[in-house]
């Protein structure tokens, strides 16, 4: 097998693909609840949606580290605050993806969606562009946070 092909499997990995998606569920749950909260405290959409993304990316990297990942990278204190430190630097592409998908939902297509109040296109929008920068982040945080091709 090449190396190429080595690297592809590894980033493959059915079992680790499934920590990584289920981690995401739980930082789904936060990064949702947390924006939507903020959003209808009455913070501006886009602020909201990003401090919602900053808590999951948190909550995320931490569990990540414990589970998904927990047998790359060195233990203790320092090593774990520079790997965060790396993770949040590293999903600045997914955070980006994220807003951008979330900007054109939530802006341009705009649709008038509402259940108790709540405003669910919010909820929509930005389930849109955690789902669009999930990809981006699988990849960047496998090959830069964790190096799992080292």
């Amino acid at each position: 097998m090449s190396d190429d092909a080595g690297a592809v499997g590894t980033l493959a990995s059915g079992t680790r693909i499934g920590q990584f998606v289920s981690v995401g569920v739980v930082g789904f749950v936060f990064d949702i609840a947390t924006s939507t909260a903020l959003r209808e405290a009455g913070v501006f959409p886009e602020l909201a949606a990003f401090i919602g993304i900053e808590v999951a990316v948190v909550v995320m990297f931490l569990l990540n580290d414990r589970v998904t990942f927990a047998e790359e990278g060195l233990a203790g204190l320092a090593p774990t605050l520079r790997r965060l430190a790396k993770s949040n630097v590293v999903r600045a592409g997914g955070i980006a993806v994220q807003l951008v998908v979330f900007t054109v939902l939530f802006r341009v297509v705009a649709l008038p969606l509402s259940l108790w109040d709540v405003d669910l296109w919010f909820v929509v929008s930005r389930a849109g562009g955690i789902g669009a920068g999930m990809v981006v982040n699988y990849v960047a945080e496998s090959v830069f946070t964790w190096r799992v091709l080292e």
